[in-house]
């Protein structure tokens, strides 16, 4: 369907989805200044020097994002999306996982509970984060979907 002066959908949709990405790439970008140089991580109360053994693999995960959504704003094909889906959703179960693993917080012990409600809540990323690897892994074996603009 074309929209006069606007394109067809596909454009559009299209078009979308590269600025999309453009968006990703810049708010991964600012995450990573805001956690390294300004105002860096230590500003963050309730994060305990443990933090330095987590600060890797999140780092890694920034990048890739960057790296995935800037190939796909160049890209923008289903083959290259699914792709990109399987190893951010993979890189997001590792930083889960190793968050869990070092659980770098320190919470207020006469209030609430926060460190129950956080282990749950990287309990139900890590299975979001494994289904979307499963998910894309699918669309992926399938030939990368087609578009369905």
């Amino acid at each position: 369907m074309t929209v006069p002066g606007r394109g067809t959908m596909r454009e559009r949709t299209s078009s979308g989805r590269r600025i999309g990405s453009l968006l990703l790439v810049v708010l991964s970008a600012v995450t990573l200044v805001a956690v390294h140089v300004w105002p860096g991580w230590t500003a963050v109360p309730f994060l305990t020097p443990a933090t330095t053994q987590v600060l890797g693999v999140f780092t890694g995960s920034l990048v890739l994002t960057m790296v995935v959504q800037a190939l796909d704003a160049l890209i923008d094909g289903p083959r290259l999306r699914a792709a990109g889906d399987v190893a951010t959703s993979a890189m997001g179960v590792v930083v889960a996982a190793r968050v869990w693993q070092v659980f770098p917080f320190r919470f207020d012990p006469a209030g609430f509970d926060w460190a129950v409600v956080v282990r749950v809540l990287l309990v139900l990323g890590m299975v979001g984060a494994a289904i979307g690897v499963l998910t894309a892994g699918v669309v992926l074996a399938r030939g990368g979907g087609t578009d369905r603009t």
